[in-house]
C-alpha cells in the first residue's frame, strides 16, 4: 500500500469513528451531558499527558503558554468546551439531525470569519455558496423555531476555534492538551461536586465508579479523542489537501444517517429543505477550492481545527 493510500484510509477511519461517535453519546444518555463533557476532558488530558510523555515533547506543552498563546489557549479551550457540550446536548436531547446540520454549514462559517478576521476575499462560487447557507439557516429558523440555535451553536464555535487555531504556533496534539489542561481543574471540581453531592438533584451523585460498563465508556473518551486526531494528523501529511477537505463530510453525513436511521429522528419538510440549500453549497465550495490553492489551504486549516474537536 502507498503512504498516499495508507492515508487515505487513516483519514476515512478518523472520519467515520467523528460521524458515528454519536452513537457512544446516546449510550450514555443516562448521564448528563455536562458530566460526559467533563469526564471527556479529564480522560482526554490523562491520554493526551502520556503521548507527549512517551514521545518525550512535555516541555513543548509548557512553552505552548508562553506569551500570548495563554490567552489564546484560554479562548480556544472555552470555545471548544461550548462545541462538546452543545453536541453532547443535542445527541442526548433527540436533535443530533440540527447537529449534523452545524457540522455541514461550519466549513461556510469558517470562510465568513476568515473574511471578516483575516481580510480574505470570497470567489464568486464561494460567495454564492455563503449565500445558500445563509438562506438554508432561515429556512430552519422559519421552520423550526429555536432548534436552528444548535446548528449556529456548533457551526461558529467551531469557527471561533479555529480562527483560535491560527494564532497558535504549536502543533494539533500539543495546542489540545494544553486546551484540555486547562479544562482540567474545572471538570474536577465539577465531578467532586457531583460525586460529594454538593450540587445535582437531591440524593443524585456523579455515574463513574456506579457500574463498570458506564466508567469504562466514561474513560474510553481519552482513546476516542486522541485516536481519531493522531489518524487525521498522519493522513493530512499524505493525502492531497483537496481530498483531506472533501472526506470531511464523510462526518456530518453520517451523523445524518445515525440520527434518522438509528435514533428515529424525524426528518422534516424544513430538513430536506435545508439540505437541499447546504448540500450544492458544499459542491460550489468544494469546487472553488479545488480551483484556488489558497482557499485549499483554508479548508486543510479548518479541517485540521475540526480534526483536534470533533465529537
Amino acid at each position: 500500500m502507498t503512504e498516499a493510500a495508507k492515508g487515505l484510509v487513516a483519514m476515512v477511519s478518523a472520519c467515520v469513528v467523528w460521524g458515528l461517535s454519536s452513537i457512544y453519546y446516546k449510550a450514555l444518555s443516562d448521564v448528563p451531558p455536562l458530566e460526559v463533557l467533563c469526564h471527556r476532558t479529564l480522560w482526554s488530558f490523562v491520554l493526551f499527558g502520556l503521548i507527549l510523555a512517551a514521545q518525550g515533547r512535555l516541555s513543548a506543552l509548557a512553552a505552548a503558554f508562553g506569551g500570548r498563546n495563554g490567552l489564546v489557549l484560554a479562548f480556544s479551550a472555552a470555545v471548544v468546551s461550548v462545541n462538546w457540550f452543545v453536541f453532547i446536548w443535542a445527541v442526548q436531547s433527540g436533535r443530533a439531525t440540527e447537529a449534523s446540520l452545524g457540522y455541514y454549514v461550519f466549513p461556510l462559517v469558517a470562510v465568513v470569519i476568515g473574511m471578516l478576521a483575516f481580510g480574505e476575499r470570497l470567489g464568486r462560487l464561494q460567495a454564492m455558496a455563503v449565500a445558500l447557507a445563509a438562506v438554508a439557516v432561515g429556512v430552519l429558523f422559519w421552520g423550526l423555531g429555536a432548534k436552528v440555535g444548535i446548528v449556529l451553536a456548533l457551526a461558529f464555535s467551531f469557527g471561533l476555534y479555529g480562527l483560535a487555531k491560527k494564532y497558535l504556533p504549536v502543533g494539533p496534539v500539543v495546542s489540545v492538551t494544553a486546551e484540555v489542561a486547562i479544562l482540567t481543574p474545572l471538570a474536577l471540581v465539577c465531578l467532586a461536586g457531583l460525586h460529594a453531592g454538593w450540587w445535582g438533584p437531591q440524593g443524585r451523585v456523579g455515574h463513574f465508579g456506579r457500574d463498570a460498563a458506564t466508567t469504562a465508556m466514561l474513560v474510553f473518551w481519552g482513546v476516542l479523542t486522541a485516536g481519531p486526531l493522531i489518524l487525521f494528523s498522519y493522513a493530512a501529511r499524505r493525502v492531497r489537501l483537496a481530498t483531506v477537505g472533501l472526506v470531511q463530510y464523510l462526518n456530518p453525513t453520517l451523523q445524518l444517517v445515525c440520527a434518522v436511521l438509528l435514533f428515529a429522528e424525524p426528518l422534516t419538510r424544513w430538513h430536506v429543505a435545508a439540505l437541499g440549500l447546504i448540500w450544492p453549497a458544499l459542491v460550489l465550495y468544494s469546487y472553488a477550492s479545488l480551483r484556488q490553492p489558497k482557499a485549499v489551504e483554508s479548508a486543510l486549516s479548518s479541517a485540521l481545527t475540526s480534526g483536534t474537536t470533533t465529537r
